[in-house]
């Protein structure tokens, strides 16, 4: 196929989405078309071109996705969408039934000659049967304890390992949940208020790529749109080529934004400078001595989701990190009950449960993975050095440890790296930092305890 790579989904991560809802967008560079100009078919091609002006005739929502490529020649950019790309989900394993009656669920997963495939630990743990559990639990009125399968279920130590919560940030995270209910009233008017409207396909497609041509990057990450992601978003590597991943059930207009500069702008853009420095591999971090990029990582993606809200509560972070907790001490049927405090909407209620559970096979244990609590605790950590730490550094150096800049920024090499946009005034972003400090109920004299 000259000049475009159409990339198929599942060769990555047909773990992570639902065949019949995932949609792939690939945004290729201006120089492979020309002036307006349809690229020729290849010999043997049957598919057909759609031409369209603009992103604003572009509704995904309403395209039959067989075999189209859409493109969009007046900007010198495309779209590539190719359905017959996903290859056909013919499952060969089998699974024991669950019974449909019985609550007392024996469940069976895959003989160990068929648990050969090696999955990364965020597939391994998201569950082959969440759709089915979630519709029996609702059915229940919410009594029901869901019994979850896993095709490659992650080890036992690993999940052991990571599930020992912390409550060093618990008095924080309820401070944040309250401070945002007293502000707003409830869950669902914080959404409202801070959200917007609810976006289609084609507005999201049409967001990101703007985004994403601001930042230069149109030609290097594509887009997978997806309603089968347990998260909202996530960046992945499909053959080499970064991949934004996001879910489109519910996000709204005004979370977009946030959204990317999590993923994007912070994710992609230190990953990408971290390609040009000497500490890029395990071995060499080791030696100098570095610390992990984690809760700093996922820490700087959280303040960078809420910086230009009217209203930057950090409540996501906040909330995981609570749910995480009384994860560990309660089922995920009381967990249920119990985050009704905070939200009453019983979807929303069940992704934080299914986040905080992932892993578990019989939830009526108590149980968590316990890796959702580092976005608090890094965007904490920020937040109380953040007159201390250079925030231009903390991108360029790629994937660091903010008290690992002084030691290792000596041997940087800064010529080919960036920074996003949205951090270029560094006056600016400080005052956003105090402005999210303010907005949390927080302020310095709690920061510095803890």
């Amino acid at each position: 196929m000259s000049g475009a790579t159409f990339l198929q989904a599942f060769d990555f991560d047909d773990h992570l989405y639902s065949n019949k809802d995932s949609l792939e967008v690939v945004v290729l560079p201006s120089r492979l078309h020309g002036s307006g100009k349809t690229r020729k078919k290849k010999r043997g091609t049957k598919s057909k071109n759609k031409k369209i002006s603009n992103l604003e005739d572009l509704n995904l929502s309403k395209l039959r996705l067989n075999s189209k490529k859409i493109e969009l020649p007046s900007s010198g950019r495309s779209l590539a969408v190719d359905k017959n790309k996903l290859p056909a989900l013919n499952r060969t394993a089998e699974y024991r039934k669950i019974p449909s009656q019985s609550t007392d669920c024996n469940i069976q997963t895959l003989p160990e000659e068929k648990k050969a495939k090696k999955l990364p630990l965020l597939a391994a743990i998201k569950p082959e049967n969440q759709e089915s559990e979630k519709s029996r639990f609702f059915r229940s009125k919410f009594l029901y304890h869901p019994q979850f399968i896993y095709r490659h279920p992650a080890d036992s130590e690993t999940l052991t390992r990571l599930g020992v919560p912390s409550d060093r940030f618990l008095k924080q995270a309820i401070c944040i949940l309250q401070t945002a209910l007293q502000k707003h009233g409830s869950y669902e008017n914080f959404e409202e208020e801070t959200g917007g409207r609810v976006l289609s396909q084609s507005q999201i497609v049409a967001i990101v790529v703007k985004y994403l041509r601001s930042e230069g990057l149109e030609g290097d990450v594509s887009l997978n749109l997806s309603d089968g992601l347990i998260s909202r978003a996530s960046m992945t590597r499909v053959k080499g080529r970064p991949t934004l991943n996001v879910r489109t059930v519910n996000l709204r207009e005004h979370w977009v934004d946030g959204l990317l500069r999590h993923e994007v702008g912070t994710h992609y853009m230190r990953s990408s400078n971290n390609s040009y420095q000497v500490w890029r591999n395990w071995k060499q971090r080791k030696e100098l001595g570095m610390g992990p990029a984690n809760p700093t990582e996922e820490g700087l993606a959280s303040l960078h989701s809420v910086l230009s809200r009217n209203s930057p509560i950090l409540w996501r972070a906040a909330m995981l990190y609570y749910a995480t907790y009384q994860a560990a001490r309660m089922p995920l049927r009381e967990l249920f009950w119990d985050l009704e405090q905070f939200v009453r909407d019983a979807e929303v209620r069940w992704d934080y449960c299914m986040r905080v559970k992932r892993g578990q096979t019989d939830t009526s244990e108590p149980g968590a993975f316990c890796k959702d609590q580092v976005y608090l605790e890094g965007a904490l950590q920020l937040l109380k050095h953040r007159h201390e730490i250079d925030f231009h550094m903390l991108v360029r150096l790629g994937k660091i440890a903010y008290y690992d800049i002084e030691k290792i920024e000596h041997l940087a090499d800064l010529e080919c790296t960036r920074i996003p946009q949205f951090m270029e005034d560094k006056d600016l972003y400080m005052k956003r930092l105090d402005d999210i400090v303010l907005a949390n109920g927080l302020c310095d004299d709690e920061l510095a305890s803890v």
